[in-house]
């Protein structure tokens, strides 16, 4: 069991999860390349703060969840990954993540990435 993180502030919740949410959390929020331990974990959607709200960031942002996430597959700690992105208002994107865990649980988060 791992210490839980609010998405929203990056800060420790002070209760426990057993869920892969830390993990999503982090790998989409950290910028890759940035973490000295593992230069491999971490996303490219910091390089969409200075995109354009256009249909074809939604999906570039998509395909950046996927490449992030796909550690979790390699190493088994995930069954399936599914991402898909919306934009539901002007300067937001929101990937919806639907996490199948080893035991078959489907867990479920959303991520918002900031575009101009």
């Amino acid at each position: 069991m791992d210490a839980l993180l609010d998405p929203s502030t990056g800060d420790y919740t002070g209760t426990r999860t057993t869920t892969l949410a830390n993990a999503v959390y982090l790998r989409l929020q950290t910028p890759l390349g940035s973490y000295w331990r593992d230069t491999a974990l971490g996303s490219l959607l910091y390089t969409l703060r200075r995109s354009k709200d256009v249909p074809r960031i939604a999906m570039l942002a998509q395909q950046y969840a996927e490449q992030a996430l796909q550690p979790l597959l390699d190493d088994a700690r995930a069954q399936n990954i599914t991402v898909t992105a919306s934009q539901p208002e002007g300067g937001w994107l929101v990937l919806s993540i639907s996490v199948v865990d080893p035991t078959g649980d489907t867990q479920t988060f959303q991520h918002a990435v900031k575009v101009i």
